[in-house]
């Protein structure tokens, strides 16, 4: 009996996602998540006091505040947010991502509101 194994297609998954700055998995591997989103405009200063975030874009272009300075990253570039630094995404246009991060990690960090994602949703 043959197996069936399937590649995950960035695109096809993030056309099934509607909203903006709401990550959904799309893979797992060990305790970490694969997360797909959509985002556009201004998003909340936060934090992840407990583990690094990596932005992987896919389309467009990103900017990540500081309070110190920011780093912009175009499709084909990554860049990881070492834990407990403060940051806010910002995207001029819609920006499709790629995050990685520990399962179980909120969006916001602690810091909450209206933008924090229902966790651990997959497409």
């Amino acid at each position: 009996m043959d197996k069936t194994y399937k590649a995950i297609n960035f695109a096809e998954k993030l056309a099934l996602i509607d909203a903006l700055w709401q990550p959904r998995v799309a893979a797992e591997m060990n305790e970490y998540q694969f997360k797909l989103v959509r985002i556009e405009g201004d998003f909340v200063w936060h934090d992840h006091p407990e583990t690094d975030e990596t932005f992987i874009v896919l389309k467009g272009q990103l900017r990540i505040d500081f309070r110190d300075g920011a780093v912009s990253i175009g499709a084909g570039e990554m860049f990881v947010v070492p834990k407990g630094v403060e940051h806010k995404p910002h995207a001029e246009q819609e920006v499709h991502l790629l995050l990685i991060e520990p399962r179980g990690i909120l969006n916001t960090g602690h810091t909450g509101g209206e933008r924090t994602a229902h966790n651990d949703l997959w497409i």
